[in-house]
Parts: structure tokens; C-alpha cells; sequence
């Protein structure tokens, strides 16, 4: 049993045989009798299941195999590469088996396979299904679905009523709720989640995001006619990426009871026409030390990430706004970095990024101009802790002036403990000297900070 064990680890780390880790046990059950017998003999305990996927010989394994438990994994593998929709609807009709399901695929295969998923599956505890050609149609798992040991529900394109029996009466354990995106026919309103979230006590990561925007005038509206009087208790909660509008964030955020989350993950579809009150509460800034930030601004949208300084992946704290004009840009990062000015103001190392195309800076629409000054100050006063500040080639002219004082202002009122700014230029310039006034004045000031020119990079 210990050198069954000890060849487990070892397959399991060798990636380049390509052996799943489902199918670990396949090489090893083909080395000798008393192998194969012992791995079958102990198979709950060594986790031993049967892998269908692709090229998988489903009717033949199931036939001449003894009745482990299956993982169906159809998810997509690239042109050409298509799955056999009659080996899976074999494979889901042994739904007494089935431990974990993942399906991603186009709409007209996964509608026929859904209707399948019309049982209880009572060993299931993993169901991914996503919509490959994202055609945002009514596809909806079947209301006589159960899985009363389901522990992961990750849908793409594929909608779940909260109301239905899998949540009512049968997933007390799940521990991943990601709904992205819900369908606009399955829309629901902030009261209905929350009466679904006071049925999943253990949920560690929660996703939500809707495909278009609900104006903040009608969520205002469903909540002046149906008062939320539900508040969910998600003493397990440790992450929240919410898509939609400002205003249904807040009237979910202020019926929430949670421990403050490590990964908070918001993007808005429009820019924020609300107070944003109860977002920096659910932060848990003080462990994750989030010193560094990074402000992006694109074609379609604007994005504040903060993390810490060796932090490598997806930022803990993530918040974007879409919309296309800069000034309407620069306004959205202004009013979320006031709202979570006690994490931003631990800020020490603050990046810009900007990137467009020739068009997007210089044709505004009639009647827009591009942020002004009082916008930039406004969107970096609240970092007044950054020590290095470094900022790309187009918006040195924006920052250069909004950074300069005027009659009656301090030269210490924005980023006060600046160190060093750095930004690119090459020689002959006329960036070179751009920040020299705003150097002058600290200098002068006695809080005097290094420039930093970057040759050849304009980045």
C-alpha cells in the first residue's frame, strides 16, 4: 500500500508523461496483479475514479469497469476537437456516480446534455458549465436538478434560480457560488440573492456579474417599493467579484455580515453615480500590507489594482469602471479612491499605465473636454503615502500640470512623502523638463524628491 502511495506522488509531478491526475492510477493498475487488485481494494481511499473525456472509449470503460466514481470533463479543446454528445449522456445516466462534471461548449450541444442534468446526483460535488459562443441565451439547469453534496457551482451563460430546489434543500455545503455571467433573462434582484446566501453558510468565494446594466434609478426604485429586510451572516466569506451596477452593490454590501475578505473584485458597467459607502469595510488591508497600486486607463474602461509589492497574479483589491471617456475615467478613480482612501493611503510604490488609439485622446464626443485639473488632484490626493510614483509617456502633460501648484496652495498638498518620480523620455524631449517646476517647488519647500528619466522608453 506505501509503494502504491509513493508512486502516486511521483506521477503526479510528472507532467510531461501528460497522465490527468484523474488517470494516475491507470499506469500503476498495468504493473502487476496484486497492484491492480490492492488499488481496486482501496479505491474510496486513494481516490481511484473513471476520467471521460475526450478520445475516452466511454460505453467500453463503463461496461468492463467496476462501478467507480466519474468525472465528466468535456470542456473545450480547439478547433476540429469535438466531444461525443452519446458518450456523455452515458456517462450522465450513471448520475449515482458522478462526482464532478465539467462542460464547456457550444449552445446547441449543452442544451441537449442540460436536459439530462434532471436528477439527483447525490455524489456530485464539483458542476462547471460554461457557454462557449457566450450566445447569452435562456439556458437554465432544471429545476429537478439536486446535489446534495455539491460543494463547487461555477455557470458561465447558464442560469441557476436561486429559488430552485439545488439551493432551497440541497447545497447547505457549497463553498463556490460563481454565477458569470447571469443571463439577462435570469436577472434577480438584491433581495432575492440575499435570501439565497442565508442558505449557503460555508460559501468562501462568491462571483457575480450581469451582462448589462440595470440603471441605478431602477434598482432605487425595486427597493423603495420592496424594502430589503434580509441580511446574510457569511462567516466563511474570503472573496467577492461583483459585476453590475454601483447601486446594487450597495444595497447587497449593507446586508452582508462577513469577515473582512482577502480578494475583492468589483468592475461597474457604468461609471458610479453613488456614495460607495460599504466597500472599504470588507477590505482586509492591515494582513495583506497592499502597498502597491496600479491605475490603468484603455479605450473601454479604467482599472485601480492594489497588492502587495511582490504580490504575483490577480490583484486582492480590483476595481474597474467601463466607460471610454478619459475624463469620465478620471472622475469613476476618484470617487472609488476617496471611498477606499484608508487603503489607498498605505500606498507606497503608485503606477500609471495608459494605453489607446491615435483617435481616443483626440476626438472627444460633442460637448466633452477631457479631465481638468481639479479631477487629477482629486484622484491623487488620497495616496498620501506614495514614495515613488512612475507615469507613462501620454499623460506626463496631464499629470505635469495637474501636479504643479497654483497661488495659495502648498507644494506638500498631493503625495507628500514622494521619494522619486520617474516617466519616460528621450533626448530632445520636450517631456524632459516636464516635472522640473513640481521638483522646483518641493525642493524649494525643504521636501525635495529624485526625477527619473527612463532613455529610449516610452512606456
Amino acid at each position: 500500500m506505501e509503494d502504491i502511495k509513493t508512486c502516486f506522488e511521483e506521477e503526479k509531478e510528472e507532467k510531461e508523461e501528460g497522465w490527468a491526475q484523474e488517470r494516475w492510477w491507470y499506469k500503476l493498475a498495468q504493473v502487476c496483479r496484486r497492484w491492480r487488485y490492492l488499488i481496486l481494494e482501496f479505491a474510496s481511499h486513494l481516490d481511484v475514479c473513471l476520467h471521460c473525456t475526450y478520445g475516452t472509449p466511454v460505453a467500453d470503460m463503463l461496461a468492463h469497469s467496476p462501478p467507480l466514481p466519474l468525472i465528466i470533463d468535456y470542456l473545450y479543446k480547439g478547433p476540429g476537437i469535438t466531444a461525443k454528445e452519446e458518450d456523455i449522456l452515458l456517462a450522465l445516466h450513471h448520475h449515482d456516480r458522478v462526482r464532478r462534471i465539467s462542460l464547456r461548449m457550444p449552445v446547441p450541444s449543452l442544451r441537449r446534455l442540460i436536459i439530462a442534468i434532471d436528477e439527483k446526483f447525490p455524489m456530485l460535488d464539483y458542476l462547471y458549465i460554461g457557454d462557449l459562443t457566450n450566445d447569452h441565451t435562456d439556458l437554465m439547469l432544471p429545476e429537478t436538478f439536486q446535489a446534495p453534496q455539491l460543494r463547487h457551482l461555477l455557470l458561465e451563460g447558464v442560469a441557476c434560480p436561486l429559488g430552485s430546489p439545488l439551493i432551497t434543500t440541497g447545497a447547505a455545503g457549497l463553498v463556490i457560488l460563481m454565477l458569470n455571467p447571469v443571463p439577462s433573462s435570469a436577472y434577480f434582484s438584491p433581495n432575492d440573492l440575499l435570501l439565497g446566501l442565508t442558505l449557503l453558510p460555508q460559501l468562501m468565494i462568491l462571483g457575480i456579474r450581469f451582462l448589462s446594466s440595470t440603471p441605478a434609478d431602477d434598482v432605487e426604485r425595486q427597493l423603495l417599493h420592496t424594502p430589503i429586510m434580509t441580511f446574510a451572516t457569511l462567516p466563511e466569506l474570503r472573496c467577492l467579484a461583483f459585476t453590475g451596477d454601483s447601486a446594487y452593490l450597495e444595497a447587497l454590501l449593507t446586508h452582508i455580515t462577513s469577515p473582512p475578505l482577502e480578494s475583492f473584485q468589483i468592475v461597474f458597467v457604468d461609471q458610479p453615480n453613488n456614495p460607495l459607502l460599504h466597500l472599504q469595510q470588507f477590505m482586509n488591508t492591515e494582513q495583506l500590507r497592499l502597498t502597491s497600486a496600479t491605475l490603468r486607463f484603455n479605450e473601454t474602461f479604467v482599472f485601480l489594482g492594489v497588492y502587495p509589492r511582490e504580490w504575483r497574479g490577480l490583484e486582492p483589491c480590483f476595481m474597474a469602471v467601463h466607460c471610454e471617456h478619459l475624463g469620465w475615467q478620471v472622475a469613476s478613480l476618484a470617487q472609488i479612491s476617496n471611498t477606499l482612501r484608508a487603503v489607498v493611503s498605505a500606498v507606497e510604490y503608485l503606477t500609471l499605465e495608459y494605453s489607446r488609439s491615435p483617435i481616443w485622446w483626440s476626438d472627444w464626443p460633442d460637448g466633452l473636454d477631457g479631465p481638468d485639473r481639479a479631477q487629477w488632484r482629486e484622484l491623487l490626493r488620497p495616496f498620501s503615502n506614495v514614495k515613488t510614483l512612475s507615469v507613462p509617456k501620454d499623460l506626463i502633460g496631464e499629470l505635469s500640470r495637474s501636479l504643479q501648484s497654483k497661488d495659495g496652495e502648498s507644494p506638500m498638498e498631493l503625495l507628500p512623502k514622494l521619494k522619486e518620480l520617474s516617466y519616460p523620455a528621450s533626448d530632445g524631449s520636450v517631456a524632459g523638463d516636464a516635472f522640473t517646476r513640481f521638483a522646483d517647488d518641493r525642493q524649494n519647500a525643504g521636501h525635495p524628491f529624485a526625477l527619473v528619466r527612463r532613455p529610449g522608453c516610452w512606456i
